[in-house]
């Protein structure tokens, strides 16, 4: 018997710990080299695990253990040979980083090595535990664990187990209220989650963040992109959306008041000649901040593309520690959930970042008479220790200035008469 003993891989720079959150397969299934095996949380990412080797695997960690940069989590015994009918299990859409657990297929026991007793059995899953596809799905659909019949280990829900409810269609009266029962669960927060929390108790008791409002007239961008939306988007084959306009806005203004880019470190101030903008992204496993590099060089079109690739890799799970680090400010719209109104919080290290709400047509007083306008409150969180209250209102009040005349972002802030006088 030859036994391949899989280590975890660092998967960045300061990461010591991982934690599993999901097994793709099942102990002793037959997997093939690089089939994903399973997806480990960082506390920056989650990322998927590759079988190194082709073999009959055994489990060496359970869900939910945090597990050592270089510890053991698996051995695959690579002397076994591939079971008749065998397939793949590996999926090229997407979707197969949140996919359930493979169905446990038995190697063939005159070909395939014995298994080692296996430690993940020690502790069962919980009947009506769903798994990560399947809790997803639930969430988007409003549909409680005990309206699905879990098929998969010791009662678990599986992702097939839902899609098979939601073809079927779920009897509406067979609970009442959310479940007809007073049950509580407990849920482990994920690796990512807890970071984040630690993250933001350390942001309120080390900073001191106060924040600043202002009011945009969508307007004249509104009108912009209804006159040129199809003709940029055939042109640049990406849709021209807000957070461009606001990501090229947000540039001008930081390299106008430089504060507003940078961070503290020690009894230092650090002061960035270039602009990598966050923008914070929902993902299933959390809210994620993927860095858009040096977007002050970046045209708009650039922009939508950037954002668009880092989002997607976000959505799937598939985007790296490196990718979001490194941030000199952030931009997070609350409006894609309905938000009026926030204090976003600040992402250390960095100083300040912008919260984008919903759009409201609002009445407004414009040359003495009462219009109704596309309003957006905008607010500016910002760290008061290397940040004074003039500049921070300041920054805010030119991305307004830009947002409403666009053709400003074209002469860096400047009104265009201004470049043409020379002023």
């Amino acid at each position: 018997m030859s036994v391949l003993e899989m280590k975890v891989p660092s998967p960045g720079e300061s990461i010591s710990e991982v934690e599993i959150a999901a097994w793709l397969v099942s102990d002793g299934d037959y997997v093939e080299k690089d089939q994903a095996i399973a997806e480990v949380d960082s506390d920056k990412a989650t990322l998927e695990l590759p079988a190194e080797e082709s073999g009959t695997i055994t489990l060496k960690a359970e869900e939910g253990d945090a597990v050592a940069v270089g510890a053991v989590v698996c051995l695959i015994d690579t002397s076994a040979e591939k079971p008749a009918g065998f397939e793949s299990s590996t999926d090229s859409a997407p979707a197969a980083a949140v996919a359930a657990p493979v169905q446990e297929k038995k190697a063939e026991p005159a070909k395939a090595a014995a298994p080692s007793p296996d430690p993940v059995n020690k502790s069962s899953y919980a009947a009506g535990t769903p798994s990560i596809a399947a809790a997803k799905i639930m969430a988007e659909n409003g549909i409680s664990s005990n309206q699905v019949n879990g098929t998969g280990k010791g009662g678990r829900i599986t992702k097939q187990d839902v899609l098979a409810g939601l073809s079927a269609g779920f009897d509406s009266t067979a609970t009442q209220g959310w479940g007809g029962t007073r049950d509580q669960h407990p849920e482990k927060m994920s690796m990512m989650r807890r970071k984040i929390a630690e993250r933001l108790v350390a942001v309120k008791n080390e900073t001191a963040m106060l924040t600043t409002f202002n009011e945009v007239d969508m307007k004249p961008i509104m009108d912009l992109r209804t006159k040129y939306k199809k003709a940029f988007a055939d042109h640049h084959e990406v849709n021209l959306g807000f957070m461009s306009f606001f990501t090229k806005a947000v540039t001008e203004a930081l390299h106008l008041y430089p504060s507003v880019n940078a961070q503290v470190d020690g009894k230092e101030m650090i002061l960035h000649d270039y602009a990598d903008i966050g923008i914070a992204v929902s993902s299933p496993k959390g809210l994620m901040v993927p860095v858009v590099r040096n977007a002050e060089r970046m045209s708009l079109a650039e922009i939508e593309r950037e954002i668009k690739r880092l989002a997607i890799k976000a959505r799937d799970g598939k985007i790296t520690p490196d990718e979001m680090t490194g941030g000199t400010f952030t931009i997070t719209n609350g409006g894609v959930f309905g938000s009026m109104l926030s204090t976003p919080i600040i992402n250390p290290p960095q100083a300040a970042i912008l919260g984008m709400h919903n759009i409201v047509q609002r009445p407004v007083a414009i040359d003495g008479e009462v219009v109704i306008r596309p309003i957006m409150y905008v607010a500016l969180s910002y760290d008061h220790r290397i940040i004074d209250g003039k500049e921070s209102v300041s920054f805010l009040v030119k991305v307004k200035e830009m947002l409403e005349n666009p053709e400003r972002m074209l002469f860096g802030a400047k009104d265009p008469v201004e470049v043409l006088l020379g002023l």
